[in-house]
């Protein structure tokens, strides 16, 4: 009998246990979680904190999970590196684990900029459950909240924070939300139904101190301005939890570097999700796409794999399905042109009273970006596209209209080329 090993109890890690054990019944399955709960939905979080949602309900699998398909569930467990000569983990407590195959789900955690002050009292990342009841628990004493960062963590927190009666300031270095998945324009229509619903955005500036003696007074911006506040949550982004497995023979970039098979340099070691640097099909090179869907079907695939199977993984792309306050938006890979490159191509429709954004980026008349704000229901036929790689020259002129589906296409397309939706 094997003994697989996974670190991670997240979206990787429990399709990677599911796929196992529906290949093999009999080998044994350990999860290692540093984290004291069951499987959760991370992209729920925010929910959890605005108090639309109770912990129950963000569970990811029912409480006998793990019980039921026979897999040993180790909670605040933190392993310290991975011995790959010996085929062990070594924890943090001492404990030594031992493994024929290995597979690293890590995750990642946020990014803390170097700012005077970041490590004081009420400051806190937007990550976990622990994350989110520890600020839960400070908000009967808050009246004013900054964060910082205003990306897609940033700003589900800020829509979190807003929905508890927050008075909530966003501070973002750049001129826009959510720079690294929209445009300019598409970001606009965030920041004005954000503006709406009674989220401060403090644009183009940073934080360069948080101020106070013990509790937090306010935040200090590069601007020489202060904001007065009580909590500060940081949404920066994330980076990726490869400590572990640091001058252990496995190669690592930004991310733990992985084949198509999801192996790691050590043919016996796996990994996945957040922590995973796999192919990126739009931008075709190395990448990490940190997203809950990308993180299941490379957990699924590696799974198999470490079963004995031979699941080719082709690659992820970046997509992003979000909505603030009834406002829908959808972002599949690039979201801009390289600029001076002749190559690429975008198709644009902007009406700003209908509050509606329809933006298609093309690589010789192949899809390689979408971005959708509120009539976002054909986002499913643009990712097939995409995944595809199909050539659309012949209904290019089609892709902005409102109806354009597979119906409008499917006659079109030769009969080798043809998607499913």
């Amino acid at each position: 009998m094997k003994q697989f090993v996974i670190i991670g109890n997240s979206a990787a890690g429990i399709a990677a246990a599911e796929a196992i054990r529906k290949a093999d019944k009999q080998s044994a399955i350990t999860i290692i979680s540093d984290e004291d709960y069951p499987a959760y939905c991370r992209c729920l979080i925010s929910y959890y904190l605005a108090g639309q949602v109770l912990v129950d309900k963000i569970l990811y699998r029912p409480e006998n999970f793990y019980k039921e398909n026979n897999i040993t569930l180790l909670l605040n467990k933190k392993v310290e590196r991975v011995d790959p000569k010996k085929n062990r983990l070594v924890c943090v407590d001492k404990a030594q684990i031992p493994f024929d195959a290995l597979l690293v789900a890590t995750g990642s955690s946020p990014k803390f900029p170097e700012v005077k002050g970041i490590k004081k009292e009420n400051v806190f990342g937007l990550r976990t459950i622990k994350n989110a009841t520890e600020i839960a628990e400070r908000l009967p004493m808050t009246k004013t909240a900054c964060v910082l960062g205003g990306g897609l963590v940033g700003l589900k927190a800020a829509y979190a924070l807003s929905k508890r009666n927050i008075d909530t300031k966003v501070i973002v270095k750049s001129k826009q939300v959510l720079s690294q998945m929209l445009d300019f324009a598409a970001a606009g229509f965030v920041q004005r139904r954000l503006v709406e619903h009674g989220v401060e955005l403090v644009l183009g500036q940073d934080a360069v101190e948080i101020i106070g003696e013990g509790e937090i007074k306010a935040v200090k911006l590069d601007s020489g301005k202060a904001i007065g506040c009580e909590l500060v949550v940081v949404g920066k982004g994330v980076k990726p939890n490869i400590e572990l497995v640091k001058d252990t023979g496995i190669k690592i970039n930004e991310g733990i570097i992985a084949n198509n098979l999801l192996q790691t340099s050590i043919p016996n070691i796996y990994t996945a999700g957040d922590v995973c640097e796999s192919f990126d099909i739009t931008v075709q090179a190395p990448s990490i796409n940190a997203l809950w869907p990308v993180a299941v079907e490379q957990g699924r695939a590696a799974g198999v794999n470490i079963a004995g199977g031979n699941i080719i993984y082709d690659g992820s792309l970046g997509m992003n399905a979000l909505e603030f306050f009834g406002l829908a938006v959808v972002s599949l890979g690039m979201y801009k042109v390289p600029d001076k490159d002749p190559s690429y191509e975008e198709l644009v429709l902007d009406n700003p009273k209908e509050e509606t954004y329809k933006k298609i980026v093309l690589k010789n008349n192949v899809i390689v970006g979408v971005i959708l704000v509120k009539k976002i229901s054909n986002s499913g036929v643009f990712l097939s596209l995409m995944r595809k790689k199909a050539d659309v020259s012949v209904f290019k002129n089609s892709l902005l209209d409102d109806n354009f589906g597979y119906p409008a296409i499917k006659d079109l397309m030769p009969d080798k080329e043809r998607i499913y939706v």
